[in-house]
């Protein structure tokens, strides 16, 4: 259901604007995606798992703030990662 240390540091480095970036909106905004993924994969086997579904709203809403954050800051980046992700908006 979480995200494995070995796939945290896959996705840190993918989406890393430096060496040793674990803090920007890029690589924040990735790993959200990438539990909210997992969490939704488990929510279609476990549909009355209500605490899971509540922190998987708590991540989409933190991930949607982050993303608005980073398109008021910096639209290019925004864009740029929204497209790198696949994200609608």
């Amino acid at each position: 259901m979480s995200i494995t240390a070995e796939r945290k540091n896959e996705v840190i480095n993918e989406f890393a604007t430096h060496v040793g970036d674990t803090g920007s909106p890029e690589v924040q905004v990735a790993i959200l995606t990438e539990r909210i993924t997992n969490l939704t994969e488990h929510l279609k086997t476990h549909k009355k798992d209500f605490h899971s579904r509540r922190g998987l709203l708590i991540m989409v809403g933190q991930r949607r703030r982050m993303l608005d954050y980073l398109k008021r800051k910096e639209k290019p980046r925004y864009d740029v990662l929204i497209q790198r992700l696949g994200l609608r908006r």
